[in-house]
């Protein structure tokens, strides 16, 4: 694989630098610099969604908000390689963004597939903007790792409107609190086995009968949240596929997400490394400890490894492939690593290593955020053990797990 520039990839990247020279808000780049890897955009100086979409509208207005989304969707209309470039080189601002990646990430390229012409021109276009925010509402409390085990219900109004009314609740819902609209996926059918009686819809976030409540988290954010639905009316218009096709939807939403998610993790490797290079120990700079430079080669390679998996991706995309299970690899691999590293970095600050004030501890801070975030990048967008399954299954082509429900109806499955 040749990873130079083309001539016109070249000319690209040059217009892409002097565009962010000018246009860039370089004035937020030390309190962005400070939160990598913590799952927050980490700005206390503005507030973050305003900046946000500050930022989604002046990158939408050159035409390098979802770079390569069609230009009649309000995408910049690049190659996926010319995304890629953009990419690389807008780096931390991306982070300013990343309130719109579950829109940009999964449920865009969901209605791109699935969503009537008028569906996408109405839609679309303010998700590229930033002026409407989207989430997803998959997970559910007895359906997370299997999300065909779901129980929220879609029911045919009785009036014969041929509405849809949705009683249930989901959870781990990323956004929903800021949310204007969200993706749902819904038991439809429970007389058939659980894979085959879902339907997918899309719904304003502010229906009558959504409750949105944040899960406070340990680290003391709230950027998740449980979603109830009490008698939520969704037109039949809002459905997206057929009655009971909406796990082949969900399919769209979760290769889209995992790729999405694997490529945005921070695997720390580079905050490590300047740690170490820092920090003193007991026989001189901690980068000498020979203990501590043979876990640098075991991060160092895993690191490599996660860019040119993710290069094999991206060519695949640039041949107009759709992203397959084979992207499960890169979440899987960089979550675990996110949380390993952050780990050492906490042993190597010994009884420092409680401190979370930025004024005091180490690397103002930034390990004890990434280690505190990191349980939730295991679980969401597939646990570890649901990636491992997908991967032995269907990449490496291994035998399947018994499953007992297989082809059972929903109904008849106890628990």
């Amino acid at each position: 694989m040749n990873f130079d520039d083309t001539p016109e990839q070249s000319a690209f990247r040059a217009r892409v630098r002097t565009w962010l020279d000018a246009n860039a808000p370089k004035h937020l780049e030390p309190e962005l610099r400070s939160a990598i890897g913590t799952g927050i955009s980490g700005l206390k100086s503005v507030d973050p969604i305003e900046a946000a979409k500050a930022w989604q509208a002046r990158k939408a207005s050159a035409g390098y908000a979802c770079p390569s989304w069609p230009r009649e969707f309000g995408g910049g209309g690049h190659s996926a390689i010319e995304r890629v470039i953009w990419q690389q080189e807008e780096g931390i601002f991306a982070q300013l963004s990343g309130i719109f990646s579950l829109g940009h990430g999964m449920c865009g390229p969901t209605l791109m597939a699935w969503a009537n012409e008028e569906q996408k021109q109405r839609f679309i276009p303010p998700m590229v903007t930033g002026e409407e925010i989207w989430c997803q509402l998959f997970s559910e409390p007895c359906a997370g790792s299997d999300l065909a085990g779901l129980r929220t219900r879609a029911e045919l109004a009785p009036d014969g409107s041929g509405d849809w009314i949705i009683n249930g609740q989901k959870i781990w819902t990323s956004a929903a609190h800021v949310a204007d609209h969200g993706l749902l996926i819904a038991r439809s059918d429970p007389a058939v086995a659980k894979h085959k009686g879902l339907t997918m819809f899309f719904l304003d976030m502010k229906s009558p009968g959504v409750e949105v409540r944040p899960i406070r988290q340990a680290n003391g954010h709230n950027g998740f949240n449980e979603v109830y639905f009490t008698d939520v009316r969704i037109p039949d218009a809002q459905r997206l596929g057929a009655p009971g096709q909406g796990w082949e939807v969900s399919l769209t939403t979760l290769m889209n997400e995992r790729m999405t998610i694997g490529a945005t993790i921070v695997t720390g490797f580079d905050q490590i490394f300047s740690l170490v290079c820092a920090m003193e120990g007991e026989n001189g700079p901690l980068v000498e400890d020979r203990a501590v430079r043979s876990k640098l080669a075991s991060w160092a390679v895993r690191d490599s490894g996660l860019k040119y998996t993710s290069m094999r991706a991206i060519s695949a995309i640039a041949r107009g492939e759709i992203p397959g299970p084979e992207n499960s690899i890169g979440k899987l691999v960089a979550a675990s690593l996110h949380q390993e590293i952050a780990t050492f970095a906490l042993d190597l600050q010994g009884e420092a290593g409680i401190l979370t004030n930025p004024d005091l501890s180490a690397a103002k801070g930034q390990f004890q955020a990434m280690i505190m975030r990191s349980p939730a990048m295991r679980i969401e967008g597939g646990t570890d053990e649901i990636l491992r399954n997908i991967i032995a299954e269907r990449v490496l082509g291994l035998p399947g797990d018994i499953r007992v429900d297989k082809n059972v109806p929903f109904n008849q499955i106890e628990g």
